[in-house]
Parts: C-alpha cells; sequence; structure tokens
C-alpha cells in the first residue's frame, strides 16, 4: 500500500470512530424520545480522504507531567483526601519566563482524552509567541489519563462511590490546584493566567473565572452554552438553528428534508418497506424500523450544521447532493444524494452501531447527573419530526443507568444563569463568551455584551468552537477578524494587569 492510500485508510478508520461517538451521544437512552445530538466535541469528524489538520510542534514541544490531585475537595471525611494522577501538558517554547511575569495560558480539558485537543486546538500554540506565554493544558479527571486509582473508565463509572466524584465543580477546583501549583513550582505568581475553554470547556472557563477571579485573569469561552439549562433557552433552540442553517443555504434542501420524515414513514409502512429502505441507502445492515433511518439522517443534518466550517462548508455539501440529484428523482433519492455528497459514496452506511466509546460513556454519566441539556422538538417548529424533551423520561432512564436521579437545576443554582445580564454585571468581568451563529448550541449562549468586560463576540457565519482551532492560510476574513478581536481585548487585560501589579509594587 503506498502513502497515499495509507493515508486515505486511515482517514476512513478516523471519520468512522468520530461518527460514532457523534452518534452516540447518552443524552438520553430512550429512543423513542430521540434524544441524541451530537455532544459538546470541539471537532468535527474529518471526511473522507480529507487531511489531518495537527498543531506543528505536537511531539517535541510538549511535555507531560502528572499532579497528585485531591480526590473531593468538598469535604473532609477520609476517603475526601485520597489522591490520584491527573495529567497536564506544558509547552515552555514561547514563554518569557518568571523574571518578566509572562503570562500563562491555560486550556481546560473538556469531556475527551487530552491527546485530542493538543492536536486541533491553536488558539494556544498560534498566539503564545505573541504573549510569550506559557502553554499548560489541563486533562479533565475521569477522562484519559487522569481517572482515579488507575481504573478503567468503565471501572470507575460502575463504582457509585467513586462516580460520584465526577462533576464539574470538582474538575474546575482540580484546574486551580493545577495552576497554582504550577506557578509556584515555577516561581511565577505574579504571571497572569488566561484560561481557555471550547464548548463543555467553553462553559468550565467562563465558570472558573467566575469561581476562581483569584486564579485566573480571564477567560475565553468559546461556543460555551450556559444558558441551555433550566429552560432558559427553548427547548428547540438547538434544531431551529440547524432547521436555518439548511433553509438558508437552500430553501428547495430543506423543503425535501422536512418532507423526507413522512415519506420514510410511508414506504416503511409497507410490505417489505424496510427491507426497501435498507436498500435504497446502502444500510450496512437491515432496518429494524423507520426511527433507526429517521435517527441516523437527524444527526447527519445536526451534525453537518453543528461543524458547518470553511472551506467545505458541509450543509453546503448536503444540499449540493440534495439538489443536484437528477431531474425527476424523488424525495428519497434526493436525500439519498445529500448523504453520499456528504459522506462519500460508500459501500454501506452504519445506520446501526453498538459502540461503548470511552468518552460516551463519561459524558453520559455527566449529562444524566448535572448537564442536563433539555434539547427538545415541538410540533413543526423545526425541519424534524416532533421530539420534545421529557423530564420525567429522562430522569427515569438516567435512575435505571446510576440508580440515581439528574439534578436538572443545579447548574443554575450553583453557577447561575437566571437574569445572567444582572448578575453578571454586578460582580463579573474578563470573560469572553464567542461564538459563530450557525452553531446550534449558539442558542444556548451569550450573545449580547454585558460589560465593557464581559464582552460577547459573534460570527453570523461561524460554527462550533472554530475560532480556537487552528489557524490557517484558507481561513475567511471573517475568522481572521474574530480571532484578532479575541486576542487584542486578552492583550488589553494583561496590559491593564501589569499596570496594577506595576502601581502595588511601588
Amino acid at each position: 500500500m503506498n502513502r497515499s492510500s495509507l493515508i486515505q485508510s486511515q482517514q476512513w478508520l478516523i471519520s468512522i470512530l468520530a461518527i460514532i461517538v457523534l452518534f452516540f451521544d447518552t443524552t438520553c437512552i430512550s429512543a423513542a424520545q430521540a434524544k441524541i445530538v451530537p455532544r459538546l466535541s470541539v471537532k468535527r469528524p474529518p471526511f473522507l480522504g480529507e487531511p489531518a489538520k495537527f498543531s506543528e510542534p505536537v511531539s517535541e514541544d510538549f511535555q507531560t507531567f502528572f499532579y497528585n490531585q485531591t480526590l473531593d475537595h468538598f469535604n473532609y471525611r477520609p476517603e475526601s483526601y485520597k489522591t490520584f494522577q491527573q495529567r497536564y501538558v506544558m509547552n515552555f517554547k514561547y514563554w518569557g519566563g518568571a523574571n518578566a511575569s509572562a503570562p500563562i495560558f491555560v486550556y481546560l480539558g473538556a469531556e475527551a482524552d487530552l491527546d485530542y485537543d493538543l492536536s486541533g486546538v491553536g488558539f494556544l500554540n498560534d498566539n503564545a509567541h505573541r504573549f510569550k506565554a506559557l502553554q499548560v493544558y489541563i486533562e479533565h479527571r475521569y477522562y484519559g489519563k487522569s481517572i482515579p486509582f488507575g481504573l478503567t473508565k468503565e471501572e470507575a463509572l460502575e463504582n457509585a462511590n467513586i462516580r460520584g466524584y465526577f462533576s464539574s465543580a470538582q474538575a474546575i477546583a482540580d484546574y486551580a490546584e493545577v495552576i497554582i501549583y504550577i506557578k509556584k513550582k515555577l516561581f511565577a505568581e505574579n504571571s497572569p493566567v488566561i484560561v481557555v475553554g471550547a464548548s463543555y470547556g467553553g462553559m468550565l472557563a467562563s465558570w472558573f473565572r467566575l469561581k476562581y477571579p483569584h486564579v485566573a485573569l480571564g477567560a475565553l469561552a468559546s461556543s460555551a452554552p450556559i444558558l441551555y439549562f433550566d429552560d432558559i433557552t427553548p427547548q428547540n433552540g438547538y434544531y431551529s438553528v440547524v432547521t436555518k442553517d439548511f433553509r438558508e443555504a437552500s430553501e428547495s434542501c430543506y423543503k425535501t428534508i422536512k418532507e423526507s420524515w413522512s415519506e420514510i414513514d410511508s414506504v416503511a409502512a409497507e410490505p417489505n418497506g424496510l427491507s426497501v429502505l435498507s436498500k435504497k441507502f446502502k444500510t450496512c445492515y437491515q432496518l429494524n424500523n423507520s426511527d433507526e433511518l429517521k435517527d441516523y439522517l437527524r444527526i447527519k443534518y445536526a451534525t453537518a450544521a453543528q461543524y458547518n466550517d470553511p472551506p467545505l462548508y458541509p450543509v453546503t455539501m448536503v444540499c449540493g447532493g440534495i439538489d443536484g440529484a437528477p431531474k425527476g428523482s424523488d424525495i428519497l433519492s434526493r436525500i439519498y444524494a445529500g448523504l453520499v455528497a456528504y459522506e462519500g459514496n460508500m459501500s454501506c452506511y452504519y445506520t446501526h452501531i453498538t459502540y461503548d466509546s470511552k468518552t460516551i460513556r463519561g459524558w453520559g454519566w455527566q449529562k444524566c447527573s448535572e448537564m442536563v441539556i433539555p434539547i427538545g422538538r415541538g410540533d413543526n417548529d423545526t425541519m424534524f419530526p416532533p421530539a420534545p424533551f421529557n423530564l420525567t423520561t429522562f430522569s427515569r432512564d438516567c435512575t435505571s443507568l446510576y440508580g440515581v436521579p439528574p439534578r436538572p437545576h443545579w447548574v443554575t443554582t450553583y453557577y447561575g444563569g437566571h437574569d445572567i445580564e444582572l448578575f453578571l454585571l454586578r460582580f463579573a468581568s474578563n470573560i469572553i463568551f464567542s461564538n459563530g451563529l450557525r452553531d446550534p448550541y449558539s442558542s444556548g449562549g451569550v450573545l449580547k455584551n454585558i460589560s465593557q468586560t464581559v464582552l460577547a463576540i459573534t460570527t453570523v457565519n461561524g460554527s462550533h468552537c472554530l475560532d480556537i482551532l487552528l489557524a490557517t492560510s484558507t481561513d475567511p476574513d471573517w475568522l481572521v477578524m474574530q480571532r484578532k478581536a479575541e486576542v487584542e481585548i486578552i492583550e488589553s487585560w494583561i496590559a491593564q494587569y501589569y499596570v496594577d501589579l506595576h502601581a502595588m509594587k511601588k
């Protein structure tokens, strides 16, 4: 096999695994409620044959360390003092040093192995030279190599006593401990810290700045849907944006998708209808019911919208296939053409997969405990069939899995959310909320300035976490300007910090 073929094969495997991860977000186990949505992941799955993007100094300049982390930061029982090894990675390449009080950029890991972030998140490394910043990346507890007691993810999640320490509050307390430890170890107590996070990690970054303002000078929270809790955001917010993305791309495409659901059900109801659908869509396995196909297509459309990145613009790819189908094609033939345009012409399509990802299992617990994001759809308010979020059913399913019900109001109780403009105006500062308005999760984001230092940066054509990914020579001007604005705001925070630091030393 030549190098080109090997790379293409590797990309195909990566694509399949990424699609599996996206598909099995265990928001709710009830298939009838169709609660599966793309999880809060930073990057979209690569397309077949698309070159992978990696940060230039991944192997040599990143140094891995482990911190002896406290298991429970909030209690004083003997077991609370147990510790585990938490991974963090540092890059000293551009750091100006402690004597210059050079800044420290800290990336707060989210619901994935830290290696995933090192290869794809570019904001820190792209700007470290300009700021002479130390780069630090901290892995979230219970992910990657940071699972307590050296257990596997499965063992940790199966043990109710150990699983109970798996929460966002414990995670950001971990980050505080690691940052303070690093600053002391490097004699860098006067180095300002900027925390950066994306998606769920963006929520953590904003909450970290609110809870630990003495540790972090500021926060960049990319695509952080901190308002998608406790019914602050309408349930249909996510799918309303997906619908808007497709409708703006092509009215005919939008109408075809909207009409396709009833057509799928109609064909499925006919004798041998499921076999007809399986053959028409080249499914790898015989469909058991029409919901399998509808959920598969829905997740494809949602993923295309969430990661509608330049230069490929997946929504345009899908609609190009649908609208470009041969003249006279029926609705389902056009839908299939859109699938092929998006996924590539594969030998078959995996619409029914049973795959137990470690990341998905971890996020499943988080969503069944505190990260209750009530995404649903009403009658005729999106291009998708109705599927309202039912908290009673969700709680029942989570309880059957983990033995405890979720706490759907805890996030807003602990971090806030209701009347956010009022309460952030009173005490918050130095937070950037960045959102691309084509990202469905932007419906739960902070989209307007709250004060002179709690700022919202939005881009009309932006998608999920796009601003903190690796910069490329093909990035559109609006994306370049978005990143430029973020950098200039952070520069102003650090400049003012140095003024204040100098004044205190007089």
